[in-house]
């Protein structure tokens, strides 16, 4: 029972984790390494919001300006969830509802920031990372009668 729970963790973060609007399925496996950092006791891993913000300027071209803008969003972002998996009072369904509301607030500021051509290809970065999600979720296990 208690590999299935931590299963479940492990979807959960890895679900947020993909869709935060990084393509680290893209990136070399070596590269993902330094992006990690985080708890590890509690399986619990949180992106860098630097390597966040340098693996978005290179994929959408962002100026400057646009990397200092995202760069507090994904900070934020970061501390908000690294709070949500500390708060061990909450269940698994309403913890993945915050991590659902904290993403999307957060690429919804990113969004914002975005020209019309970098938020075609964000959305499709998004896209692409559900796609992934949904392939590397494990199928629900029936009960068998």
């Amino acid at each position: 029972m208690k590999t299935i729970r931590n299963a479940g963790k492990a979807t959960l973060i890895l679900g947020a984790l993909l869709s935060a609007g990084l393509v680290l399925a893209q990136a070399p496996a070596t590269s993902q390494a330094p992006a990690m950092q985080g708890k590890v006791g509690n399986s619990h891993r949180y992106l860098d919001p630097d390597q966040q913000a340098a693996h978005l300027s290179k994929r959408l071209g962002l100026s400057e300006n646009q990397v200092a803008q995202i760069k507090p969003i994904l900070v934020d972002r970061s501390q908000q969830m690294k709070t949500l998996f500390d708060n061990t009072s909450l269940n698994e369904q309403d913890r993945h509802a915050k991590v659902r509301a904290i993403m999307q607030d957060s690429n919804t500021k990113i969004e914002a920031v975005l020209n019309d051509t970098q938020k075609q290809q964000f959305e499709k970065m998004q896209a692409q990372r559900r796609s992934h999600q949904h392939q590397l979720t494990p199928a629900p296990t029936q009960p068998q009668a």
